[in-house]
């Protein structure tokens, strides 16, 4: 069975003559998540403005099933509906009145137009563009700034992504300024997109966030089995805090000099219930550290 999103995706490209350029599918895409109260997809500001990473791996899943082809031309990247199938009728709607207003609102908007629309409209997604200068104008660029969150406070975050898509999570250290993510995991491998080391570093480092694996200061899989209360984890926890965290001193200390030197750093697991995750107890050894000068915020 097809995920509904990508029935949005392949709607939309029927809706417009079966054919996209990579960017505009991008920006017509967000305009439509503006329009939803359960969004399809979630987006951040990247580099030519708001982008969705879930989207952009839909698009090669939907190519490897052949659904839909990509194609490079000298006048950019385009996206094809390949199977002649029809998707706009199976969508609810509520979507499909959502497609056809977008459609019909920017059908004669030029791709550059449409970039031009989003940035001004939408300021924060802009905040990491490269190619802003070509778009804006001084006024304009100024709302941009303003957009972007400036912090200077010695500040360590912890945040699971457990319930959150990759882009939500990257939102949220995007607007705390979070300058460095140290991920915490043993393994750093999940079945959820957008959350394995490759995939977490790449999208981090694509919005000026450095990523670090500290693998010492996890818990070994075999350890997480059968966790079936909160008495449980507890005891877990505190043969971890005994036995494992308490040998790990120079990780805890590089951790506590990148925060002297970056001011903003995170640190990340997967759980969102942080009395189930091993992170509060790394949190607390670095608080606990000789000179810990810096406050604390769990997500």
């Amino acid at each position: 069975m097809m995920y509904y999103r990508r029935k949005i995706l392949l709607s939309l490209l029927e809706i417009n003559n079966g054919k996209l350029t990579a960017k505009k599918l991008q920006k017509f895409l967000f305009l439509i998540s503006q329009q939803q109260d359960d969004k399809s997809y979630h987006f951040v500001p990247y580099k030519y403005g708001c982008f969705s990473f879930q989207a952009n791996q839909d698009i090669q899943t939907l190519q490897k099933y052949g659904n839909l082809k990509i194609s490079e031309s000298p006048s950019g990247r385009f996206i094809e509906l390949y199977d002649g199938e029809k998707y706009h009728s199976t969508l609810k709607v509520n979507d499909k009145i959502i497609l056809n207003k977008i459609k019909n609102q920017f059908i004669n908007f030029s791709q550059n137009e449409l970039i031009r629309y989003t940035y001004v409209n939408y300021p924060y997604y802009s905040i990491n563009s490269s190619i802003l200068d070509d778009v804006l104008n001084k006024d304009e660029k100024e709302l941009v700034y303003k957009e972007k969150v400036v912090k200077s406070d010695n500040t360590i975050f912890s945040i699971g992504y457990e319930g959150i898509s990759i882009e939500e999570y990257l939102n949220l250290l995007i607007k705390n300024d979070v300058k460095v993510l140290c991920d915490v995991r043993k393994n750093a491998f999940s079945q959820k997109y957008g959350f394995s080391k490759s995939q977490l570093k790449g999208a981090c480092e694509g919005v000026g966030i450095k990523y670090i694996h500290i693998p010492n200061l996890g818990i070994i899989s075999n350890k997480r089995k059968e966790l079936n209360c909160q008495h449980d984890y507890d005891e877990l926890f505190e043969e971890y805090e005994n036995e494992t965290l308490i040998n790990q001193t120079d990780s805890l200390l590089f951790i506590q000099e990148l925060v002297n030197k970056e001011q903003r750093v995170a640190i990340t697991c997967f759980e969102k219930n942080t009395h189930q995750c091993h992170r509060t107890r790394v949190l607390k050894a670095l608080l606990n550290l000789p000179d810990a000068n810096y406050d604390y915020l769990e997500f």
